[in-house]
């Protein structure tokens, strides 16, 4: 018999996941139950802009089983707040850290956790982008523009998903957190076929492709009606498989599937202070159509365009806020997004900057 030491494997493959994920309407209301056996002090980072709404609510779901220390987020997940943040989690000598709020500021408690070394809660108020499942924190400058990716070695120890909360947020963070989502197929796709590593260094396993394909087909035939639920406010059950898509699904099929071009050219983007006022997921969708026509897929271009019209997404630079289409910032956008070891080389084919000057003028 052959031994197994013998055998040559080509490649470590590997999926991961948060410690747990929950999601029901109300379930914040549970948050001191969920969040007990993890710890018993938390230092709570709260979205600046619903600190007054959260508060109380946060305090009243961990009455009698945790204790709070709340601080509002600064708005940037940069050095500076993730500094501020585990300052103030020394100080309330926290032994958890619960960040709640959007993808910015949940971003900023995992790296706080990581750097104070306590697990970490992480409840969403939005289904804006899949940063909530994530062993990551995109880090940026002050002044808006990608500064790096802080890759951190394990995912968040809870998501406590409250759809009733996402459902009363405005529509257009659910419509831009299919857009993070529709990147989800086409990247992994991307990574499967140049066998190219994933985040953390090794290569998804068949699970992960069946999950980014999955998250594909739930936001094509559900996206529009969770849209319309949202509109209600209401937590209906498109939303509810929308919310698992945007969130879950979307979070574990980038992971560890391995992201590409379409987050590369959103790297890009962020480099001009014109797209600063749109949402992660409306420039990652920008950067999926780029890449489909940078591949030459006319007919899936077509497709998911109509699709990213029926969704509320942006379909043209004009749409992210670049009504004034130049050579200079086109540049500017392709040679960060084809930057040397980065992420647009996990594409299966060499893609230039001119490659994707060529792509964004068909969609100015």
């Amino acid at each position: 018999m052959e031994k197994i030491v013998d055998q040559i494997v080509p490649h470590v493959i590997g999926a991961r996941f948060p410690g747990r994920y929950i999601q029901a309407p109300g379930l914040i209301a549970r948050l001191g139950v969920e969040a007990r056996p993890l710890g018993t002090h938390g230092l709570c980072l709260l979205d600046n802009g619903l600190a007054d709404v959260l508060e109380g609510t946060l305090q009243e779901g961990a009455a009698g089983e945790i204790a709070l220390t709340c601080r509002r987020h600064g708005g940037e997940c940069s050095e500076a707040e993730i500094a501020a943040g585990v300052e103030a989690g020394r100080k309330a000598r926290a032994d958890l850290v619960i960040g709640a709020g959007g993808g910015k500021t949940l971003d900023t408690a995992k790296a706080v956790a990581h750097a104070l070394s306590v697990p970490v809660v992480i409840v969403p108020t939005i289904a804006a982008s899949d940063a909530p499942c994530s062993a990551l924190a995109v880090v940026y400058r002050e002044d808006g523009s990608v500064a790096y990716d802080h890759f951190l070695p394990r995912n968040p120890d809870l998501v406590l998903v409250d759809t009733a909360i996402i459902a009363r947020a405005p529509a257009r963070f659910l419509a831009a957190g299919i857009g993070d989502a529709l990147a989800t197929f086409y990247e992994a796709e991307s990574s499967r076929c140049a066998q190219a590593p994933n985040c953390w260094g090794t290569h998804g396993s068949p699970v992960t492709y069946a999950i980014a394909r999955f998250c594909r087909d739930v936001i094509f035939e559900a996206g529009e009606a969770a849209l319309a639920e949202c509109d209600r406010n209401e937590a209906g059950p498109a939303l509810e498989r929308v919310v698992e898509a945007n969130i879950l699904l979307s979070g574990a099929g980038f992971e560890s599937g391995g992201v590409a071009g379409a987050h590369a050219i959103h790297h890009g983007l962020c480099e001009l202070e014109d797209v600063h006022h749109h949402l992660h997921g409306e420039k990652v969708a920008i950067g999926v159509l780029a890449m489909l026509l940078i591949h030459g897929m006319e007919e899936e271009f077509a497709w998911v365009k109509a699709f990213c019209e029926r969704v509320r997404l942006p379909v043209t630079l004009a749409d992210v806020g670049i009504a004034e289409v130049t050579e200079a910032k086109l540049d500017r956008v392709a040679e960060r997004a084809c930057k040397a070891g980065d992420i647009m080389h996990n594409e299966p084919i060499a893609v230039s900057p001119q490659m994707v000057v060529a792509a964004l003028k068909r969609l100015a």
